[in-house]
């Protein structure tokens, strides 16, 4: 119920530390009633980037998931979604996220825009609340990982979950071959 332990890592239920969730976050958890399925971690913001916090708690690449914002645009309308894949992959963005969205090319938000459109900070996006609407594709070897270390929102602190609950949130879709 919340409570993980990965590497040199120990989660404490997610609904005992509200406080270290972005507030988009916290009311998706709530909304889907799986508040109490995740576990959250403090840790120093200094360490939030992936492949340092890897090193520094001793996690395999295997058990670390990314999200990114991407977009591209088709007759003049523009196209988001976010992609999830494990640390030691990367996205196919020009791909299937290009097929899956449809567009000509599909590129990254730029830092400001991602943090602008999903009220959460950069380096801590997560899948979890991410704009109404937004597909959130995400790679099945996540989905597949036993426990998963994603971003909370916020900088400084991270969640723990098991992979499969991802599936579970609106606007997921589970894609084989997502991560190259």
């Amino acid at each position: 119920m919340g409570t993980f332990r990965l590497g040199r890592l120990s989660s404490v239920p997610a609904f005992l530390r509200t406080d270290l969730l972005a507030d988009p976050t916290r009311r998706a958890l709530v909304e889907t009633g799986l508040l109490g399925d995740v576990g959250v971690v403090e840790i120093d913001p200094a360490l939030s980037d992936t492949a340092t916090t890897q090193h520094h708690f001793g996690l395999e690449p295997e058990s670390l998931a990314n999200c990114v914002v991407v977009g591209g645009k088709r007759e003049g309308t523009e196209r988001l979604a976010a992609c999830v894949v494990l640390a030691a992959a990367r996205a196919d963005i020009n791909g299937v996220v290009k097929r899956f969205l449809d567009v000509r090319k599909a590129s990254f938000l730029p830092m400001a825009r991602a943090v602008e459109l999903t009220d959460m900070e950069y380096g801590g996006i997560t899948p979890i609340g991410l704009p109404s609407g937004w597909p959130v594709l995400v790679d099945r070897g996540v989905i597949e990982a036993d426990v998963v270390l994603i971003g909370s929102g916020v900088r400084r602190s991270k969640i723990l979950l098991p992979g499969s609950l991802l599936a579970r949130l609106p606007g997921v879709v589970v894609i084989d071959g997502l991560a190259l």
